[in-house]
């Protein structure tokens, strides 16, 4: 149906304007792991989406709170550009910095600093959560053993 095919994986991020700009599409920003992948190289990442089909859903905001938490977990700034829903610079703390008014033609300008280094999670990924989970799955089977 396609004459399209995936490029390799690890695509470097792309340089612009004296930046490294890690370019993720539409729902890519919910994975995590997906995003860490550009790092340590990346001092930006970028998000560009489609969320019309989506209309005024509570799926719109929670799109944003996603790109939020990719902003946090890898101390980088996120710049999301919509055709609908929220178009913003979220900083590398996680918090809108700058937004566009939601489901309007509009324009956004804003000024945005590169950043570098890891964060604990881009350093180690979904392993920190998925061990906290299986050490505290072993300290309740260890409990329940003793009080049996």
């Amino acid at each position: 149906m396609s004459d399209q095919s995936p490029g390799p994986p690890g695509q470097p991020p792309l340089a612009i304007a004296g930046q490294q700009v890690a370019v993720n599409i539409c729902y890519e920003d919910v994975f995590g792991e997906e995003i860490i992948r550009a790092l340590p190289r990346a001092t930006m990442l970028l998000n560009i989406t489609n969320t019309a089909w989506f209309g005024r859903s509570l799926a719109q905001p929670q799109h944003l709170q996603m790109s939020q938490m990719r902003a946090l977990e890898t101390g980088r700034p996120m710049l999301r550009a919509t055709n609908t829903g929220t178009t913003a610079v979220i900083s590398p703390q996680g918090i809108v910095t700058a937004r566009a008014p939601d489901f309007e033609t509009a324009a956004l300008a804003a000024t945005v600093q590169g950043y570098t280094g890891l964060t604990p999670y881009s350093r180690i990924g979904n392993w920190g959560p998925i061990g906290l989970a299986v050490l505290l799955l072993l300290i309740c089977l260890a409990r329940n053993r003793r009080s049996a």
